[in-house]
């Protein structure tokens, strides 16, 4: 779980209420924010170790601030929480960069792992982001296997990251052209392909063949195939 606290962006002052007694039942320390505004500005300042985030807001949704989170370079994993609970709903909540999407009403325990999970799938060395003994250097652009490394050009790292933040779950083509590319389209070219193609290739090249293609569905890199 993180070491820093757990914002949680909610402006139903009960569900908040509920939310941060249980993270502190458990260990956790936690933020509160109201607004959109709040939370915006409580990231910031660097103190947050992963987020809880409501999609309606007051002031700014939270697919808005998770996107200019995204946007921003901010890697910290988030859980969105919402009574909006249609695959189009999840699907747009994980297109706009959300590690999970968790429906309102929901269950404590259910709550509890889906935080630990997201936290564990994004395991840091300091700035860094690791599934295994893969690793990315944030720094570098450099992607380790244990001792060993290679540099990665900027798509080919912006695409790793994707997937390490989503490790064990399909990514779709038109998520990674979102946020790798910020195409909100298909421009009907192999450039996913293309790119995948040689970040697979590079990681081969470091002993990792940990990113698989799902006929018709997208893409997983397995946690498995990391290195325990």
């Amino acid at each position: 779980m993180a070491q820093k606290p757990v914002l949680v962006v909610e402006d139903d002052p009960i569900i908040a209420g509920v939310i941060c007694r249980s993270l502190a039942a458990w260990g956790h320390p936690s933020l509160h924010a109201l607004t959109g505004r709040e939370a915006l500005a409580l990231e910031r300042e660097g103190a947050v170790g992963a987020i809880i985030l409501d999609r309606m807001l007051p002031d700014i949704g939270g697919i808005e601030i998770l996107s200019q989170w995204r946007a921003s370079g901010c890697n910290i994993p988030v859980l969105m929480l919402s009574a909006l609970g249609s695959v189009q709903d999840r699907v747009e909540g994980l297109k706009a960069g959300a590690d999970d999407y968790l429906t309102k009403p929901f269950d404590d325990a259910e709550l509890e792992a889906r935080l630990a999970a997201i936290c564990r799938r994004n395991l840091r060395k300091g700035d860094d982001l690791a599934v295994g003994r893969l690793r990315l250097d944030n720094a570098a652009h450099r992607a380790f296997l244990g001792d060993a490394g290679i540099d990665l050009n900027r798509k080919q790292f912006s695409m790793l990251a994707y997937l390490m933040r989503h490790a064990d779950r399909v990514v779709t083509r038109a998520m990674l052209l979102e946020n790798v590319w910020g195409y909100a389209f298909d421009p009907a070219t192999n450039i996913v392909e293309s790119n995948l193609s040689r970040l697979r290739g590079r990681l081969q090249a470091l002993g990792c063949d940990a990113v698989e293609t799902l006929r018709g569905e997208g893409y997983v890199l397995r946690s498995a195939k990391c290195g325990a």
